[in-house]
């Protein structure tokens, strides 16, 4: 088989990595990728919002499969284009990925088919938003609706917070249309875990649960990021609370989609706060996490190529997927000032000396070739990953890794994955 990777992140190298590694697969093309990427794939200068670029390729290079990462293309329509061309590519069409193209889409479907989630409002003039703000009271959460990689929701503790949250999203712009309107969010507290799934529309296949690492700095504080850094399984997520996700928000959200005319095809990403009443929606995402891709997809036993496939092809039901005991970890290196401005070319050293470690990868993100050195291109640079037969022993390897890679201005939480230690005491 020929397949393309459409994207060129963390995750897009955890999806090449594991590609790489089936049997059926005779050659890798990713588009654009890193300089991680490039070692296992073929990188082609295409980038991902060139959606008839891609398109065109694939069909040239006789490609049997795409697998899509990020989710712009996807809500920007790259599948229906696929399927136009008659080309089977992996991940839902436009209608269905509003799930996270739109939170307001989101929240509507999930007030529609009785899936937990928090009480909410939607507006589009600031004004009127601030006024509810005024009247309701903090702590809330402020959403822009639209696609704003991983930034555009805000925890506002205080008024004066979530005042200058509507200005940054609504007035300022800071992403773009993604504020053309916002939503008000009760505040959930509790610990957050995230359920990933394969679906074809009809059945879903779960994999192993994770938790992902948001804000900035250690302790969950500061401004949220695409992700610093995750573990896999989440000792939160009991095979009872699995099973409760599967049965009231999974599958009534894939049976909703497709009862609505959007029938869902691809990976659906379910964000959970576990709260005093169980756990609610906080976030669909309509691909594969990052990085939660980085530690739920090296616990996975069974090669990844027929289950593609069969989501593709419409037959989930008739594949199993069988995974490795233990537990993943993924810790990120980013850039200095991120996920504010940073500064690109910095040379990372001591990649080299990571090579050939048992259960044990580097994964690259923001990189590229310099003239034969390595060095950052992007804000989230690095996911150094590991896996172990516990979280202790996962945890102590990934960080004396990240201890012996050093490029200026590098910062990492020192903290993943400590709110699950206390199921290992």
């Amino acid at each position: 088989m020929r397949i393309l990777v459409v994207g060129g992140g963390g995750r897009e190298h955890t999806l090449v990595w594991k590609l790489k590694q089936s049997p059926l697969v005779d050659k890798i093309y990713c588009a654009p990728g890193n300089a991680g990427i490039a070692e296992d794939a073929e990188c082609v200068p295409i980038s991902v919002e060139d959606l008839q670029g891609l398109a065109d390729f694939a069909e040239k290079q006789k490609i049997d499969l795409t697998v899509v990462g990020p989710e712009d293309p996807l809500a920007r329509g790259i599948v229906d284009l696929f399927q136009e061309k008659g080309l089977k590519i992996f991940g839902p069409n436009k209608q269905a990925a509003q799930l996270e193209g739109s939170k307001v889409f989101a929240k509507e479907l999930m007030v529609k088919y009785n899936i937990p989630t928090a009480e909410y409002r939607t507006f589009t003039s600031p004004e009127e938003a601030e006024q509810y703000i005024k009247k309701i009271g903090t702590p809330v959460v402020i959403k822009a609706e639209g696609l704003a990689a991983g930034k555009g929701v805000i925890i506002c503790e205080e008024e004066e917070e979530a005042l200058l949250a509507v200005k940054k999203i609504m007035i300022d712009r800071a992403f773009g249309d993604a504020g053309n309107r916002l939503i008000v969010e009760e505040f959930m507290r509790g610990e957050e875990a995230s359920i990933l799934a394969f679906t074809d529309g009809e059945s879903i296949l779960a994999m192993v649960s994770s938790q992902d690492h948001k804000p900035v700095y250690d302790g969950d504080r500061g401004p949220n990021t695409g992700g610093m850094g995750a573990y896999a399984p989440a000792p939160l997520v009991t095979p009872e609370i699995a099973q409760y996700v599967e049965e009231k928000i999974l599958i009534p959200a894939v049976q909703g989609l497709k009862a609505d005319g959007h029938p869902y095809s691809g990976v659906i990403y379910a964000g959970l706060m576990f709260t005093e009443k169980g756990p609610k929606v906080l976030e669909f995402n309509c691909r594969f996490g990052d990085p939660e891709a980085q530690v739920v997809i090296p616990l996975l036993k069974s090669d990844l190529i027929p289950i593609l496939q069969a989501v593709v092809e419409g037959r989930l039901s008739e594949v199993k997927a069988q995974w490795h005991e233990g537990s993943a970890v993924c810790v990120v290196m980013a850039s200095g000032g991120y996920p504010g401005p940073y500064q690109k070319g910095v040379v990372i050293h001591g990649l080299e000396k990571q090579k050939g470690k048992e259960n044990f990868v580097v994964f690259h993100a923001g990189t590229k070739d310099q003239k034969g050195q390595i060095v950052t291109n992007g804000g989230r640079v690095l996911g150094v990953t590991g896996w172990a037969e516990n979280l202790p022993e996962a945890l102590k390897k990934v960080y004396e890794a990240v201890e012996s890679i050093e490029f200026d201005g590098a910062h990492y939480r020192k903290d993943i994955g400590q709110k699950a230690l206390r199921f290992f005491e």
